[in-house]
């Protein structure tokens, strides 16, 4: 009897736990069935890889996306295509070296008394500027640097000059890796101006896994112009100037597509964010021909006079404050969360929203201590709308004057921007949202916002330094002429 009944014990024991499992079964299978689980934690989503593509003088009409009417830009299109086109995207200059800096630092340039290009030492000197940007800035690289980011910057530098004796590395500002141009060093420490794709899609490559930040910043179309056998061939058919030009253009928009075959080769295409832009505007067209000798592989180099890129109907060029000279392409792609085939022009976004911004695009905290003269615009990059609450502010402090060239402060706010001199005896004040172009100076009509906003301008001026830090000054001199911005 009593082995009967434990047989028997024992036998409902074992259905029991039979139950138990297929209960655990079936709640298992149900649980997987629905879209979130409250049992499991919820999985992290990996830091998207940054990879900036910065043109050189390119300016905002140069794409065929923006209607030039014979240039080709299939690779900048597809970005365009496959992201957001932002039409109201300003550089802080209208040269080189500043606009660079305030995408590094998301700070004006001229808090750094930088407010035209590195030159030789002695042009810099008697310009009363630095002859580099201040390693101890902050920077974008680093900040990614330290939240885990392999970081590399490949093409143009300019962030001081070459032969500039002293200047820091690029690793100085949190690059683990870098090759470039117009940077620290002699002429024969400098990287090939054709090399910058290569490089990119070996460093993107090597990348395996780890989230990277890259800058991409190519020379089209900046002279000397040097475009290859191939892409003259292609525009034959054009005027010798248009040939010239628009085989730059098509070199760099093929640097483009390298660089973006090699995100989808090495499966991170869906968690790149990829941002293509332009340091300025279009350089002025020279009225002297000049054409280089052959070199070594048939390519020849060529001056401004083949420098005829388009503003899209924007006042100024290069050099300039007006829209010509700051306002130059830009546009975002972010799989699955940068609105596809969009064209915003709704949104003010300039260069000094780009840290904080892709800061916050990487889950990176800034400092306490940091303070960005710009403000994230991350929520434009997810398709909603924002409004800029910070003004813009710009300077420029060139020898020129005329035709568009006279501007020496701008301030922007809201849809008004303001144009003057530094004695603000002569402004002109234009609305943008109406008048893209600046052709209809709203002065007389509005001495109110003039009044409001060249007070903005001056107070904002009178917080510069007066001289730059002296520890940014090369102790040795160069000899030459200044090399082109």
């Amino acid at each position: 009897m009593k082995n009967s009944r434990f047989k028997n014990q024992m036998g409902k024991a074992l259905v029991s736990r039979l139950r138990i499992v297929c209960c655990l079964k079936l709640l298992a299978l149900g649980l997987g069935a629905l879209p979130f689980s409250g049992l499991a934690a919820p999985t992290q989503p990996a830091k998207p890889n940054i990879l900036f593509i910065l043109a050189d003088d390119w300016g905002w009409g140069d794409l065929s996306c923006h209607g030039h009417p014979y240039v080709k830009t299939p690779n900048i299109d597809r970005l365009a295509r496959e992201g957001t086109d932002f039409q109201r995207f300003t550089v802080a200059s209208g040269v080189c070296s500043p606009s660079r800096t305030a995408i590094m630092t998301g700070q004006f340039p001229a808090r750094y008394h930088i407010d035209a290009h590195f030159a030789w030492v002695r042009q810099n000197q008697e310009r009363n500027m630095p002859d580099w940007l201040d390693p101890q800035a902050p920077t974008l690289a680093r900040f990614l640097n330290s939240a885990g980011y392999r970081t590399g910057h490949f093409g143009k530098w300019h962030l001081t000059n070459t032969g500039a004796a002293g200047a820091p590395l690029p690793s100085a500002y949190g690059f683990d890796e870098s090759a470039v141009f117009n940077g620290p060093g002699d002429g024969k420490s400098q990287a090939k101006t054709s090399d910058t794709a290569d490089n990119t899609v070996r460093f993107i490559r090597e990348s395996k896994g780890r989230p990277f930040f890259v800058n991409v910043w190519i020379h089209e179309s900046h002279t000397p112009h040097r475009p290859t056998k191939e892409s003259m061939e292609k525009w034959k058919h054009l005027d010798e100037q248009k040939q010239v030009y628009a085989a730059v253009i098509t070199d760099g928009d093929n640097d483009v597509g390298k660089v973006l075959a090699a995100l989808k080769e090495t499966g991170v295409e869906d968690n790149t964010l990829v941002l293509f832009s332009s340091d300025n505007g279009p350089e002025w067209t020279g009225t002297q021909k000049f054409i280089g000798k052959p070199a070594p592989d048939g390519s020849r180099s060529y001056d401004t006079y083949y420098s005829i890129g388009q503003t899209g109907g924007l006042r100024g060029r290069k050099r300039s404050l007006f829209e010509g000279g700051v306002r130059v392409p830009f546009i975002v792609r972010w799989p699955g969360h940068t609105p596809a085939g969009a064209k915003n022009d709704k949104t003010v976004v300039t260069a000094v929203d780009l840290l904080p911004t892709l800061c916050a695009a990487a889950g990176v905290t800034l400092p306490a201590d940091y303070k960005s003269d710009g403000e994230s615009v991350l929520d434009a990059f997810n398709g909603k709308p924002i409004t800029r609450t910070r003004p813009i502010f710009w300077e420029w402090r060139g020898n020129e004057t005329e035709p568009d060239w006279w501007p020496r402060l701008a301030v922007r706010e809201g849809d008004w921007k303001l144009a003057m001199t530094y004695d603000a005896k002569r402004v002109e004040l234009h609305q943008l949202i109406n008048d893209r172009a600046e052709a209809k100076d709203s002065a007389k009509e509005h001495p109110e916002i003039v009044a409001r906003l060249s007070k903005l301008a001056l107070e904002w001026k009178a917080t510069l330094p007066e001289k730059p830090n002296p520890d940014c000054i090369s102790k040795e001199q160069s000899k030459g002429k200044a090399k082109s911005e």
